[in-house]
């Protein structure tokens, strides 16, 4: 059921939806999350169960403020405090060492959680009428509300089309961002880039002065955090990545011939046949990533089989685009 009436008014049921240990889809400004009161683990259970999401895949806990941290966290490095003075609230995840007693349930079994503040105005204004209910709710797990490794909504309809009427959805209008946020490890000594987003790495060095490093680059093993599986934000249509050439050469091949396929691309093409669904990509790295879930559910409600999209660029901008894709067509 989406919430109407009064912002005032929705905003009030939603905060209190969520302390009485009931699910909300809440919008924020990168996608939709599914979400639960941080500290009550069955509430937190009823997300990995409503998304069939692994119970060992964590989940990030979303706070009001900075002042919140000290709730979860029990060390903030400097290089993170500078992280969170530059961008919250905004779409950058923080993985910190976590208190033992807090948010056990969504963190998957790890000694780290991982804390955003989101700047979106309507879900800044729920956390801020959890904290002034009694008892408060101090923070929210909110992973994106679809099934799990499906493609993440950005519209309320969205989340209503994926769990039904039963579930609570605050409409906050579409999302500004589109794509999950940055998540940066700060567990081990340097900022590490486990999720690129919005927030890229040249934005990161910036604000702290350290050019993060991948993963890949470091030998211990990194927490696991949310969107970072090989397989994820996938449509039901199999979605393959493809140069302009390699493009242009397919639809070549098929003629007149091509049927249930859609095809999003930043570069002219040539098509022939009608049953081939064109797309153009924006040219801005920002403008695709904030259509770029939308875009993919739309292909699938028109019952293309196959997407084949355009390799994004490899420059630092398009890198949270670029990861979206990937992971999407290796889930085909």
């Amino acid at each position: 059921m989406i919430l109407d009436g009064t912002l005032e008014a929705s905003v009030q049921a939603a905060a209190v939806a969520l302390q009485q240990g009931r699910l909300l889809g809440l919008p924020t400004e990168t996608v939709y999350g599914l979400a639960a009161d941080s500290d009550n683990d069955a509430a937190v259970a009823q997300i990995f169960a409503a998304k069939g999401r692994p119970a060992n895949h964590p989940l990030i806990v979303h706070v009001a403020d900075a002042a919140a941290i000290t709730r979860y966290a029990k060390e903030v490095p400097v290089f993170a405090q500078q992280l969170i003075d530059a961008f919250w609230p905004g779409p950058l995840t923080l993985i910190l060492p976590r208190l033992p007693h807090a948010a056990k349930a969504s963190t998957g079994g790890q000694d780290s959680v991982g804390l955003r503040c989101p700047s979106h105005p309507v879900a800044h204004a729920v956390l801020q009428a959890c904290q002034q209910l009694d008892p408060p709710v101090w923070g929210v797990s909110a992973p994106s509300a679809n099934k799990f490794g499906r493609v993440s909504p950005t519209t309320a309809e969205h989340v209503a089309t994926e769990f039904g009427e039963e579930l609570l959805v605050l409409d906050g209008g579409a999302c500004e961002v589109g794509i999950e946020s940055t998540i940066v490890d700060c567990t081990r000594g340097v900022p590490v880039l486990l999720r690129p987003g919005a927030i890229t790495r040249d934005d990161i060095a910036h604000a702290c002065g350290q050019r993060p490093l991948s993963k890949e680059e470091l030998s211990a093993n990194t927490p696991r955090a949310s969107g970072t599986l090989l397989a994820h934000y996938a449509p039901n249509a199999k979605v393959r990545l493809m140069d302009a050439r390699q493009l242009q050469s397919a639809l070549d091949i098929l003629g007149s011939e091509g049927k249930n396929i859609a095809v999003y691309h930043r570069s002219p093409l040539k098509c022939t046949a009608k049953g081939i669904a064109l797309r153009a990509m924006p040219q801005q790295a920002l403008a695709t990533a904030r259509e770029l879930f939308g875009t993919l559910r739309d292909f699938d409600e028109t019952g293309a089989q196959l997407i084949w999209i355009e390799t994004p660029p490899d420059t630092a901008d398009w890198e949270g685009v670029r990861d979206r894709l990937q992971r999407a067509a290796a889930a085909g």
